[in-house]
């Protein structure tokens, strides 16, 4: 029988949920146990893939095509394993599957209420991942905070659980903030207490209270909030401000997090935690040799969460060229053609983000061009591919009117248009290509070195791809398709041999991006920009040694 974790917010919202359950799991993970994370989110969307980056950040996408939060990457990037379909569930999916049930008749004329039918169904989704005897423990973590409206079925589930299950199998880890006020020069325990009491009052009580600071806790602070909580003093946790996320499941070990957890649910037989590759990572982190500096042109970027994976995904390329990579947000709306080169100046490498819709789009294209002309590393994923394809058809193959189809279906040439099968659908959510598929790569190639091998399998999520009534011309102009998808020929790669690193991708490779497991496209897209920071550095010094 599986165990189960359940992780619980108080206070306020963005504490850290998702980092303290995937720190957790990855303790538990390094002791030798089979552990895994699932997302419980209460808005009533089935799933993500329709909202606005700004209104919830970026959409992950699993291995088998799931539209899901992006807690979940974090979750894949600390225990380097994917989850699925099954680890993210929406309160508008829980719905969703009752309301078909009722249709179906499935209740043989019963009134269906929110308890027990909709309670029923999250407890079934709660336990899923727990049946296959695939992992010992299944850390599901509460989305929201205690309180809410939207939250109230699925504590109600947890508390349910907590009264089916035998008591060693379920536990409850409530994470809330310890407000410091600088005027007064002390931390205050008062929010934590209505908390938790706030949660008691659901019929669930925290086994473990995480608490969010500044400031350390001491052990008096510690001992008021175990007596007011009705918890063990040890079962106080600190999780103080990290200065990188990966730092905390290391905080969380020496505050033995994982033990207290492991007590409690009875579990006898682990090992010491192994984390030498973690710790090695993390050393490479803090202190790296060089700096780069990188551009990140996107649409959203006001809203970091808007490009959460591709952020990471820089950090574990950093440290594996032992570099600081700093990333400058470039908005491409405010990019023209007189100020370009003004807005880029001082970079060491360019990447052209994801995005949907035709705002920004001719800035990303005035910045490609930058990048092809000026010999500066640049990177370009699923629209970024795009907008450099576009880019190369008017200003190479002297396709002046070329465009995508997405922001203008009556251009003359659409070297990006609709994929086929994406035509005929009307709905919009889950209907994308999505999730893993083959690429056969060109041998020879930049993506070849890349990748060291022919056969790769990547993410996709995209409705457009490269027009190959087009793809003649390319490949006799200097732009090279250097992946294809090995069944229908959609071209997934697309490269300049001549540039010193320009290339383009359909897929995100960002969102198979770990600690351990760093994607090789970043990995080498950094160490081109490392390349270039060295390069120029001797250039300036030669000069300045020349002036003398």
């Amino acid at each position: 029988m599986a165990k189960y974790i359940f992780v619980t917010g108080g206070v306020t919202s963005s504490l850290g949920k998702g980092i303290i359950a995937a720190s957790l799991a990855k303790l538990l993970q390094a002791r030798g146990l089979r552990a895994t994370i699932q997302k419980f989110d209460p808005y009533i969307n089935v799933d993500p893939g329709t909202l606005n980056p700004y209104e919830h950040g970026e959409c992950y996408v699993t291995e088998d095509g799931a539209e899901t939060d992006l807690d979940l990457g974090h979750y894949e990037r600390f225990l380097n394993i994917y989850t699925s379909q099954a680890n993210n569930v929406t309160t508008g999916r829980i719905y969703q599957t009752v309301i078909n049930k009722e249709r179906a008749g499935d209740f043989l004329g019963k009134t269906v209420q929110v308890v027990p039918h909709i309670t029923d169904e999250i407890k079934r989704r709660m336990l899923l991942l727990g049946q296959d005897n695939q992992f010992d423990i299944i850390i599901t973590e509460i989305g929201g905070t205690v309180g809410d409206i939207e939250s109230l079925p699925f504590i109600e589930a947890v508390r349910q659980l907590q009264w089916e299950l035998p008591e060693e199998d379920v536990m409850v880890v409530h994470l809330t903030l310890i407000p410091y006020l600088r005027a007064a020069k002390e931390l205050k325990t008062k929010p934590t207490q209505h908390s938790v009491k706030m949660l008691s009052e659901t019929g669930v009580h925290p086994d473990i209270i995480v608490c969010r600071t500044e400031e350390p806790l001491n052990d008096d602070i510690k001992r008021k909030i175990a007596l007011f909580c009705n918890v063990k003093t040890e079962a106080v946790i600190e999780a103080m401000d990290a200065s990188t996320i990966y730092e905390v499941p290391l905080l969380m070990l020496r505050e033995k997090l994982d033990l207290i957890c492991l007590k409690k649910l009875n579990i006898t037989q682990y090992s010491e935690p192994n984390l030498d590759k973690w710790k090695g990572f993390l050393d490479k982190l803090k202190y790296p040799k060089s700096k780069v500096t990188v551009g990140l042109i996107g649409k959203y970027i006001e809203l970091q969460d808007a490009y959460k994976s591709i952020l990471e995904s820089f950090v574990h390329a950093g440290a594996m060229n032992e570099v600081k990579v700093q990333v400058v947000n470039v908005h491409s709306e405010y990019i023209t053609q007189e100020n370009v080169a003004e807005k880029l100046e001082g970079l060491d490498g360019l990447l052209v983000a994801p995005g949907f819709g035709h705002r920004g789009i001719e800035g990303k294209i005035v910045a490609v061009q930058y990048a092809r002309e000026k010999g500066l590393p640049f990177f370009g994923i699923c629209l970024g591919m795009q907008m450099a394809v576009i880019e190369f058809a008017r200003n190479v193959l002297g396709l002046k009117h070329a465009h995508s189809t997405e922001m203008d279906t009556s251009t003359s040439d659409a070297v990006i248009n609709m994929m086929e099968e994406q035509k005929k659908i009307k709905m919009m959510g889950g209907t994308m290509r999505l999730g893993a598929y083959p690429c056969e790569i060109t041998a020879g190639s930049l993506a070849h070195k890349i990748y060291g091998e022919t056969s790769i399998s990547e993410r996709h999520r995209h409705r457009y791809e490269f027009n190959n009534d087009y793809f003649d011309q390319f490949q006799s102009s200097g732009m090279i398709a250097s992946g294809r998808n090995p069944e229908t020929g959609l071209v997934e790669i697309m490269e300049i041999p001549e540039h010193p690193f320009f290339i383009g991708v359909q897929y995100h490779p960002e969102l198979k991006s770990t600690v351990e497991k760093p994607a090789p496209l970043f990995v080498h897209f950094i160490g081109a920009a490392k390349k270039y920071n060295e390069q120029r550095n001797t250039a300036k010094k030669t000069s300045l040694q020349g002036e003398k």
